[in-house]
């Protein structure tokens, strides 16, 4: 497929999506959204990738939706353009393969949203975030929705609520991403972690991560109902069996190549 606004590269097992807008501060139109759902997509059907970082060109990492598109819609129109953009949330979390969001600069709005939505994030220094819409006219509420399932009640609704932006260091204490390191740094440390995090059995990985976003918000009971049974069906993988083998031999373990 041939993007407009996103780059879409390979480096050996790792995919690059890059938002590629910069002189709209990489707002996420409707073009914009559908690319990054598209390349998401084709990233995870080939084979050699097994993570995918997600970064930025620009002075921002993505300024959330582009507003003069949204000022020209109808109702309608806003479901669809919301719509698109729940998709693309939600595919990033039901890739097999972890999304690491590198991020070098603001974001804000939706822009945040994509950070909260991805598996990892690691942030330059320099970095901010912030959900405007609560000191404004048009609540943040889809960005509220993986804010909310990431931050303690209070830390989310003080975003929420105040539109402040928070610098890199808070987004770090309060759970928002998992590393903050120099901004020449911050795209090698973001590969680096994808790398770490997609090492050995693709499938016990993939596995993993869908069954850490079912699990993650059941009562107690039902979720260790559904680990149980993921788990035992699992042990019996050939990559589980090559494991456990491996560990009693005192070997590395050497996977499958199969999806």
């Amino acid at each position: 497929m041939a993007y407009e606004h996103v780059l879409v590269d390979v480096e050996d097992d790792l995919g690059i999506v890059t938002l590629n807008r910069p002189a709209r501060r990489n707002a996420l139109s409707e073009a914009v959204i559908r690319e990054l759902t598209a390349a998401f997509e084709q990233l995870a059907a080939e084979a050699p990738v097994r993570a995918i970082v997600l970064a930025a060109n620009g002075p921002v990492f993505s300024a959330g939706h582009d507003l003069s598109e949204v000022a020209s819609r109808d109702l309608d129109g806003m479901r669809r353009l919301l719509g698109a953009s729940a998709n693309l949330m939600r595919t990033m979390q039901a890739l097999p393969q972890p999304v690491v969001a590198c991020v070098h600069a603001i974001a804000t709005a939706g822009g945040c949203q994509l950070v909260a939505s991805a598996d990892l994030a690691v942030a330059a220094d320099v970095a901010r975030f912030a959900t405007p819409g609560g000191r404004e006219g048009w609540f943040c509420i889809t960005p509220m929705i993986p804010v909310q399932r990431l931050l303690p009640p209070k830390r989310a609704l003080e975003m929420l609520f105040t539109g402040d932006e928070i610098d890199a260091a808070t987004a770090l204490a309060w759970g928002l991403v998992n590393r903050v390191v120099p901004a020449d740094r911050v795209r090698d440390e973001a590969k680096a972690l994808a790398r770490r995090a997609s090492r050995g059995s693709f499938g016990a990985k993939a596995l993993g991560k869908r069954m850490f976003y079912e699990t993650v918000e059941l009562p107690l009971e039902p979720a260790y109902e559904k680990a149980v049974e993921a788990m035992a069906s699992s042990s019996l993988t050939d990559d589980a069996r090559e494991w456990i083998r491996a560990f009693l031999d005192k070997r590395p373990a050497v996977y499958s190549k199969k999806r």
